[in-house]
């Protein structure tokens, strides 16, 4: 999350955060959104009797304050049907490894423990599975024999930070067009994508 807030402030002029909204009131990003002198707003999933109450007081915060688009960060709640068609083709969410391989926890401990050579992460488009729907990019690192859970994780959250800024630019400048569960990139779009597989993919190590 932080690196949306600095990349809009940044990078990124056709987007702005606007809200910070938790399901966690001790989350770290909370203070770095009010240094940034982003609104911030607290859903505590603990506070509702049921997924669909804590659903729709998500929902009714997101649309009191004019939001148009979420990009998930840290967000591990799943979401119910009814959200996720409210918000259709307007949440992005960012997962820690190639889907549809190593979907949901302990992504980084199964990717060693199965001995892939690749790893890396998904901008995905949020549907109502759990990490399901349209993939907008992926990042791939090589897995080193020498990585373990930490190390992997390092790698990984290192093309998180440069990605997901990316695909949300994408989207704010227009060239991402979706049509249900079509992605249609512009010819910027895949070539700047095309720019950073060649940044971070790297020979691979010697096995």
């Amino acid at each position: 999350m932080t690196k949306i807030i600095d990349s809009c402030n940044k990078d990124i002029k056709s987007a702005s955060v606007e809200l910070v909204l938790s399901s966690d009131p001790t989350a770290k990003g909370l203070n770095y959104a009010i240094k940034n002198n982003i609104k911030t707003e607290i859903v505590n999933h603990k506070d509702f009797d049921n997924r669909e109450h804590f659903d729709e007081n998500l929902n009714e915060k997101l649309k009191e304050n004019n939001i148009e688009f979420i990009c998930n960060a840290g967000f591990m709640r799943i979401l119910g049907e009814n959200f996720v068609n409210n918000w259709f083709n307007k949440q992005l969410n960012i997962h820690p490894s190639l889907l549809p391989s190593f979907k949901g926890l302990d992504v980084h401990k199964r990717v060693i423990n199965s001995s892939a050579r690749v790893s890396g992460c998904t901008v995905h488009l949020v549907r109502t599975g759990v990490d399901e729907g349209p993939i907008i990019a992926q990042a791939a690192t090589y897995v080193s024999p020498h990585d373990n859970e930490k190390t992997l994780g390092k790698k990984v959250l290192e093309l998180e930070h440069t990605l997901y800024p990316f695909c949300l630019k994408l989207f704010s400048e227009g060239n991402i067009i979706i049509n249900e569960d079509k992605i249609i990139y512009s010819n910027q779009a895949v070539k700047e994508l095309e720019e950073i597989q060649k940044r971070f993919t790297k020979n691979p190590p010697n096995q």
